[in-house]
């Protein structure tokens, strides 16, 4: 059976699974969807055409599904859309997307999501990411599966960051992480620079020795041998086809297309 607080106002079009509980003074609109087992906190307001998966947890005073914080809004019925067993916490904002773009906010599977997180409008977030406490992107920004974003982070517009990167506190990152890379603010400023491959992430998550060796070579190549951007990208390829161990080569392949693909430049 639906808990829903009375004191709570949930539009009678709203479509909430039969065990989703509602806290107090929470306002859900008409076009939401909510999937069974999540709990949704005191004070959040869910609106705009958002849909939300299965067993998450959204905290107090959340912000699920606003309009997008874009001039050109006019008010089109752009989405939001979360996945499963996502741990969203107290004072996040999370809004829809735009027309200029595909028109959809998303968020995937067991994410985790700390307080005062803001992700904007067309973001598109993986799984198994963590957001700590007040990181803050801005629209069209695309965050790969296992990305760590530290607290107090913040990234430009139309960034990627790649799988299993890690972002440090305090850091603002202009310009592409490629997969598996640390960048994090230098002293002279916050802006973001590289400092290696996540090496405790990786081997936390299961990469062998092997695949964290070849990242760390094609690490080298990009950041450490002087060369230019289209000679380390050369450089790189050729050393994926010398790599005997199979398992070694779709990391590094994974970072090279990453690399290649790049149209605002990566972090250097």
């Amino acid at each position: 059976m639906t808990q829903i607080h009375p004191t709570a106002i949930v539009d009678p079009q709203a479509e909430l699974a039969p065990d989703v509980e509602v806290g107090p003074y929470t306002v859900i609109g008409p076009n939401v969807q909510i999937g069974a087992g999540s709990r949704i906190g005191a004070h959040t307001v869910i609106e705009g055409h958002t849909t939300i998966g299965s067993g998450n947890r959204i905290g107090h005073y959340a912000a699920l599904g606003g309009d997008p914080q874009d001039m050109k809004y006019r008010g089109e019925p752009t989405r939001l859309t979360i996945g499963d067993r996502n741990t969203i916490r107290e004072f996040t904002t999370i809004h829809t997307g735009t027309v200029q773009d595909e028109g959809v906010t998303s968020i995937g599977d067991d994410n985790w999501i700390m307080a005062y997180v803001h992700i904007a409008h067309d973001c598109r977030v993986g799984n198994h990411t963590v957001f700590s406490s007040n990181a803050q992107i801005a629209g069209h920004v695309t965050v790969g599966d296992w990305a760590i974003m530290g607290g107090m982070s913040g990234v430009h517009q139309f960034v990627r960051i790649g799988e299993h990167a890690m972002l440090g506190g305090a850091s603002a990152l202009v310009q592409d992480l490629p997969p598996f890379v640390i960048a994090a603010s230098d002293k002279g400023g916050n802006k973001a620079a590289p400092h290696g491959v996540n090496v405790e992430g990786l081997r936390r998550r299961g990469f062998s020795a092997e695949q964290i060796a070849a990242l760390r070579t094609a690490y080298r190549q990009l950041y450490k041998t002087g060369l230019s951007f289209d000679d380390a990208k050369a450089a790189i390829a050729a050393d994926i086809a010398t790599l005997n161990d199979a398992t070694a080569t779709a990391p590094v392949q994974r970072f090279l297309d990453f690399v290649a693909a790049s149209t605002r430049g990566i972090v250097r």
